[in-house]
């Protein structure tokens, strides 16, 4: 339902602000690879053509701990498996970026 209305949001905004405006990439986070029902959901935005990235982020109480420890994960907990995949989505996203925009290489 939310994705829906942002998808609607973005039609309106792309008419009446920015026609090049596009949706880059849908994060999955908490993630629970064994829960039936948000693997269907994730298929079903593949399904409609929709950009998930590779990199999944999964559920974790650390996150909770970094927030209360007011400290940002990867510092928080740096050999984490989350600080792990938020990493690896960073490098996703970085080379997604180089690879349809070549001219970031250039300093």
């Amino acid at each position: 339902q939310g994705l829906n209305q942002l998808l609607e949001n973005l039609v309106d905004l792309k008419q009446d602000h920015n026609p090049a405006l596009q949706i880059e990439g849908i994060v999955i986070n908490n993630y629970t690879p064994q829960a039936k029902l948000p693997n269907a959901l994730i298929e079903q935005l593949k399904t409609e053509a929709l950009p998930v990235l590779n990199t999944y982020l999964n559920s974790s109480i650390k996150m909770k701990e970094s927030h209360y420890a007011c400290k940002p994960l990867v510092y928080f907990a740096r050999s984490h498996k989350l600080t792990e995949q938020f990493r690896a989505l960073f490098n996703e996203i970085e080379t997604d970026l180089v690879q349809t925009n070549p001219s970031l290489l250039k300093g």
